[in-house]
């Protein structure tokens, strides 16, 4: 039989969600000096790989925290990006030079999901007003004109925990969204994603290969992104092939001989298998429950803008959060939802789809169509440069500063 214990009503914001979103949050409020409870369902940081890519913008958001220093240090700058036709090795190559006017981190970071989270973790460890309950499940929410309260349960023991608002920043499957039954409408991709990491260094074997690749092959598509001390591979499977089938170790080890032809086996670090949805909430905010990254809306990875906007998302809500702290009006939470879901729309969720369509293209006349264009892009600075502030996601940002 379950225990149940009833905690006093509490003068904070209750998050759940101990990803990068939920954890970003967290510091975002903390240092604003308002108390915060997480709460996330796993026992510690996960460990599955993920999202990889930081871009411009996030690392400008996460400066003022002493986040980027240790991101720097686990991660590997990258100021160039290409795209490749593996079979030809003809390709063109991006240089975030061109923005270097615009940002004073003109290059993405590849630094693993999971190491960020540390990073924040551990941060918040230090931080008096963060209560970061791990192992500990979210059960239901229900909310008043004055809070919030949630009942959790750890190890078989349920509390109740009250706060002035609830963050939904958990996930995909987001029990907060399910429960609440906010329409999450949009489309599942066909093809099944496996994700690899690997200690091969592509770079010595493929010449002119840059730190983040996206690929066409004879029949399909992969992608490459260095990180210290290994590669990740994306590699595409028919949506007929099983889970199992698509992570079994023989077809992985063709898929990497395909782009690589090696004497060896692939050394395999990790390896997981995913679908890919787009798909976006009606809106952000309902009532005092706001929903953040992969709970409010789901993209392509093409690209590595789906981590980016939930930690953009944080940013934005987090700072309205702390004016009505401090005495503004609840209609903040509307602008909130007004300011992230269009851009989220136009320069996240299409964005993606635009790029996966490009490098799903299999018709040898309509890639080289489209490796021509993307040349004159990277050949006219002012074309490259407008090009690269949406592809870093400046753009967008911008534009959401200029909704009112």
């Amino acid at each position: 039989m379950l225990s149940t214990s009833k905690s006093r009503e509490d003068n904070r914001i209750l998050i759940t969600g101990g990803g990068p979103v939920g954890l970003f949050a967290a510091i975002r409020l903390t240092g604003f000096g308002i108390p915060v409870t997480l709460v996330e369902k796993n026992s510690t940081v996960s460990q599955n790989i993920r999202a990889s890519t930081i871009h411009p913008p996030s690392l400008e958001m996460m400066a003022p925290y002493g986040i980027n220093d240790e991101v720097f240090n686990n991660g590997l700058k990258v100021s160039q990006w290409q795209v490749r036709n593996h079979i030809t090795g003809e390709n063109v190559i991006f240089d975030l030079k061109h923005i270097a006017d615009e940002t004073e981190f003109p290059y993405r970071v590849q630094c693993e999901q999971s190491k960020l989270c540390e990073i924040m973790n551990r941060l918040l460890k230090r931080q008096p007003l963060a209560d970061i309950r791990y192992s500990t499940e979210l059960l239901s929410a229900t909310q008043d004109k004055n809070g919030v309260t949630i009942k959790v349960v750890k190890k078989k023991r349920k509390e109740e925990l009250k706060g002035r608002f609830l963050i939904a920043a958990d996930g995909g499957t987001s029990t907060i969204r399910g429960q609440l039954r906010i329409p999450f409408e949009g489309s599942t991709y066909p093809e099944r994603t496996v994700l690899v990491t690997t200690p091969f260094p592509f770079h010595k074997h493929i010449e002119g290969l840059s730190s983040v690749t996206y690929c066409w092959q004879e029949n399909g598509n992969f992608s490459l992104l260095q990180l210290p001390n290994q590669w990740r591979a994306s590699l595409y499977f028919p949506e007929e092939l099983s889970p199992e089938e698509a992570l079994s170790e023989d077809r992985i080890q063709q898929q990497l001989q395909d782009i690589c032809p090696s004497t060896e086996r692939f050394k395999i670090y990790d390896k997981r298998v995913y679908r890919v949805h787009q798909r976006i909430v009606d809106k952000y905010n309902h009532g005092r429950i706001l929903l953040a990254g992969d709970a409010a809306h789901l993209n392509s990875p093409s690209g590595g803008m789906g981590m980016n906007g939930g930690l953009h998302d944080a940013h934005n809500l987090t700072e309205k959060l702390n004016k009505i702290w401090n005495g503004d009006d609840l209609s903040l939470l509307d602008l909130y939802s007004r300011q992230r879901k269009p851009i989220a729309e136009r320069q996240i969720i299409k964005q993606a789809d635009q790029n996966r369509k490009r490098m799903t293209e299999k018709n040898p006349t309509k890639r080289r169509k489209a490796l021509a264009e993307m040349r004159a892009i990277t050949e006219d600075p002012v074309k490259c440069k407008s090009f690269l502030m949406k592809s870093s996601m400046i753009e967008g940002l911008r534009e959401a500063d200029l909704i009112i």
